[in-house]
């Protein structure tokens, strides 16, 4: 059964629903990324693996959950509550069967989970992503699955806020099986490091424009074409500090 990686800042409050929620036999690894709140604690104390990542930034904990994991297939979700981990199997069920690579869960928001400046970004993002690749892509969802190994062999660089892109831009060049299926999406517990401070959407925006340029122009891009991205495109939900 899968392993399923929760990056975690200051996600105390969030974490015993979001653990105590998780699917019979999809273990939990809790990377605290430099949490004030007694985040490791609480999550061990609801049995979930916990490791610490001392570099700051939402791709540098994925990355660390991803080195401990033993998992054939892992998972990977917010901690703040804001997705329900028992829709986890919908995500997962296309890739342990080997129908998927990437599998991805496309949100569909409750009133008040998603800013509209948020939901506007994300919009923009998903089509530069199909216009790039082809890829029928809605939502770059931070709920996503993959194999273990495969994901490795990608050589997924970005330790902060590039890391969900990146990893969909690899895995469209390695020809992998790409897909979403609708979940839900609540009110995150607590403030969003990213679309809730000036400084996490600047990060944002860097972090997108870096990936993008670093990965190459794609299909429809012009000669000159530099990989940019607009401010509009920081409406992920990934904490950064």
């Amino acid at each position: 059964m899968p392993d399923v990686i929760l990056p975690a800042l200051n996600e105390a409050e969030a974490l015993p629903w979001v653990l105590r929620r998780l699917p019979p036999g999809y273990r939990a690894i809790v990377v605290d990324n430099g949490s004030t709140d007694g985040t490791a604690a609480v999550a061990a104390a609801h049995g979930a693996m916990v490791v610490t990542e001392q570099q700051r930034g939402f791709g540098a904990a994925c990355w660390r959950g991803l080195s401990v994991a033993e998992a054939e297939v892992v998972c990977f979700m917010d901690a703040d509550a804001s997705f329900d981990p028992a829709e986890l199997p919908v995500v997962a069920g296309p890739v342990l069967t080997g129908a998927a690579d990437l599998m991805l869960g496309a949100r569909r928001h409750e009133r008040g989970a998603w800013p509209l400046h948020a939901r506007l970004a994300n919009r923009a993002l998903a089509f530069e992503i199909r216009r790039r690749t082809g890829v029928p892509l809605r939502d770059l969802g931070p709920m996503r699955a993959a194999r273990r190994n495969t994901l490795l062999e990608l050589g997924m660089t970005d330790r902060r806020s590039g890391w969900p892109l990146e990893m969909v831009l690899r895995a469209v060049a390695a020809d992998w099986k790409i897909d979403e299926v609708p979940v839900g999406y609540r009110p995150r517990v607590g403030r969003s490091k990213v679309t809730g401070t000036v400084r996490g959407t600047v990060r944002a925006v860097l972090d997108m424009r870096r990936t993008l340029r670093s990965l190459g122009p794609g299909p429809g891009d012009g000669p000159d074409a530099g990989g940019d991205v607009s401010p509009a495109l920081a409406g992920g939900r990934h904490d950064e500090p």
